[in-house]
């Protein structure tokens, strides 16, 4: 028998979850077991998964889950070197070249166990069959307007919250536009057509900001791209691969523009792939900005957990996508779960 063990999520500001009750409640009528941990901070209370049949287990006892066990969360496990023996689907940002990916990488190898990772299960066309890319967008876009806003009044964008729904963020973003409703920003979104893309354009409209939306089309010619200089605010959406063209070259820190805030909604900065190289670290939910520049002001924003500032919709949108591979967990040999155990092979090689 198939057992799913969903474990409390141990990063900060982290309040999302991969599977809701109702979707527990189908795996376990589909013949599995799910065991599902009690969390602090899970933004779906336990007691629904209780009432779907599932096992209660405490919070952050993964480790001791029985061997079969698939242990399933969506962030980083806690970084403390130890060996991984269990099969853990989450996301491991470990493929393209970040040191942290190596050291987890290293720790699958020590204890014999699997990653299937979660920003690779994909279709047979390539495509991902799951993402929370329209809440990531959505809500990158909602930080970088916070940061130009910030810079309007000569300060650094404070700490950013959790919200109940996007409507409070809405709101709260309203407010801190304040006094600034006469002027909006120029923002240029690249892979408007996209997930990512969409949210993204779609809370900039939402606040009145003119978005310039590019996707492929605009960026083959590889650059360079002097119109994104032209914005007040640049949204990255893409991720980082081989190939991806720099977008923003370390020079655009000192050229004339009128660019004052990146959004690098992609957030991938240690990758050798990163099209920003203006910086080089994420920022956090207490401190959103990095300033590169100061003169001209140019500030990035870069946080690897925006949908969580959205928790609830973000969850319930991503764990109706993830759904249908869930339910195919009993074969791992074929399908999403093959692709990406041959994927985590591949990478393990040399490791």
């Amino acid at each position: 028998m198939t057992h799913l063990w969903v474990r409390a999520e141990q990063r900060p500001n982290e309040e999302r979850v991969g599977l809701t009750p109702d979707g527990a409640k189908q795996l376990i009528e589909a013949g599995m077991r799910v065991t599902v941990e009690q969390s602090s901070v899970r933004t779906i209370g336990l007691d629904g998964y209780a009432q779907a049949g599932c096992e209660i287990a405490a919070e952050n006892s993964w480790p001791q889950a029985p061997s079969d066990a698939i242990i399933f969360g969506l962030k980083e496990l806690p970084d403390d070197g130890t060996p991984l023996s269990h099969r853990h689907i989450l996301f491991g940002h470990a493929y393209k070249g970040q040191p942290a990916g190596e050291i987890l990488l290293q720790r699958f190898r020590a204890g014999g166990g699997t990653l299937y990772d979660l920003e690779y299960l994909v279709d047979e066309k390539g495509r991902r069959i799951a993402a929370f890319g329209y809440w990531a967008g959505y809500a990158g876009a909602a930080v970088a307007l916070k940061c130009w806003a910030a810079q309007q009044r000569g300060t650094l964008a404070g700490p950013v919250p959790a919200f109940p729904n996007a409507k409070a963020m809405l709101d709260a973003l309203k407010t801190d536009l304040g006094e600034l409703d006469a002027e909006r920003p120029r923002a240029l979104v690249i892979g408007a057509l996209g997930r990512v893309g969409t949210g993204a354009a779609d809370l900039c409209s939402a606040m009145n900001v003119p978005v310039t939306r590019w996707d492929m089309a605009e960026t083959s010619h590889g650059g360079p791209f002097p119109e994104i200089l032209e914005h007040e605010i640049f949204l990255n959406c893409i991720l980082a691969r081989p190939g991806t063209p720099v977008f923003v070259p370390a020079a655009a820190r000192t050229a004339p523009r009128a660019l004052s805030v990146i959004g690098d909604i992609a957030c991938d900065p240690t990758s050798a792939f990163s099209p920003i190289q203006v910086y080089d670290r994420i920022t956090t939910w207490a401190e959103p900005a990095l300033r590169v520049h100061d003169d001209p002001v140019l500030d990035v924003s870069a946080i690897d957990n925006l949908p969580s500032m959205l928790p609830v919709e973000s969850s319930l949108d991503y764990a109706r996508q993830l759904l249908p591979s869930l339910l195919t967990l009993d074969d791992l040999d074929s399908g999403v779960w093959a692709r990406a155990k041959t994927t985590f092979d591949k990478h393990m090689e040399g490791i």
